[in-house]
Protein backbone atom coordinates (compact mmCIF):
# COMPACT_ATOMS: atom_id res chain seq x y z
CA UNK A 1 0.00 0.00 0.00
CA UNK A 2 2.89 2.30 0.87
CA UNK A 3 4.43 2.11 -2.37
CA UNK A 4 1.30 2.91 -4.29
CA UNK A 5 0.92 5.81 -1.89
CA UNK A 6 3.82 7.59 -2.76
CA UNK A 7 3.31 6.77 -6.79
CA UNK A 8 0.42 8.06 -6.87
CA UNK A 9 0.85 11.73 -8.77
CA UNK A 10 -2.91 12.55 -9.05
CA UNK A 11 -2.56 15.55 -6.58
CA UNK A 12 0.99 17.21 -7.63
CA UNK A 13 -0.71 19.74 -9.90
CA UNK A 14 -2.56 21.33 -6.91
CA UNK A 15 0.72 21.90 -5.05
CA UNK A 16 2.65 22.92 -8.59
CA UNK A 17 -0.24 25.64 -8.74
CA UNK A 18 -0.24 26.84 -4.97
CA UNK A 19 3.87 27.14 -5.33
CA UNK A 20 3.35 29.52 -8.60
CA UNK A 21 0.88 31.19 -7.12
CA UNK A 22 2.79 32.00 -3.98
CA UNK A 23 6.08 32.88 -5.87
CA UNK A 24 4.28 35.22 -8.57
CA UNK A 25 2.80 36.12 -5.47
CA UNK A 26 5.62 37.78 -3.94
CA UNK A 27 7.31 38.85 -6.71
CA UNK A 28 4.33 41.08 -7.22
CA UNK A 29 4.84 42.40 -3.74
CA UNK A 30 8.42 43.06 -3.99
CA UNK A 31 8.22 45.03 -6.96
CA UNK A 32 5.27 46.90 -5.75
CA UNK A 33 6.73 47.84 -2.63
CA UNK A 34 8.95 50.91 -4.19
CA UNK A 35 5.31 52.62 -5.45
CA UNK A 36 3.59 52.06 -2.18
CA UNK A 37 5.93 53.40 0.24
CA UNK A 38 5.44 56.58 1.88
CA UNK A 39 2.00 56.80 0.23
CA UNK A 40 -1.29 55.31 0.47
CA UNK A 41 -3.46 53.60 -2.09
CA UNK A 42 -4.28 56.96 -3.32
CA UNK A 43 -0.82 57.81 -3.74
CA UNK A 44 0.06 55.35 -5.92
CA UNK A 45 -3.23 55.87 -8.17
CA UNK A 46 -1.98 59.73 -8.40
CA UNK A 47 1.43 58.44 -9.61
CA UNK A 48 -0.36 55.95 -12.45
CA UNK A 49 -2.54 59.07 -13.56
CA UNK A 50 0.21 61.19 -13.89
CA UNK A 51 2.47 58.40 -15.69
CA UNK A 52 -0.81 58.02 -18.11
CA UNK A 53 -1.56 61.77 -18.63
CA UNK A 54 1.39 63.20 -18.80
CA UNK A 55 4.84 62.72 -20.68
CA UNK A 56 6.91 61.93 -18.23
CA UNK A 57 6.78 59.58 -15.04
CA UNK A 58 8.64 60.25 -11.30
Amino acid sequence: MSTAFFKDEEGAQIVEYALIIAVISLALIVALQPLTLGAGIGGVLQKLTNCLTTASCP
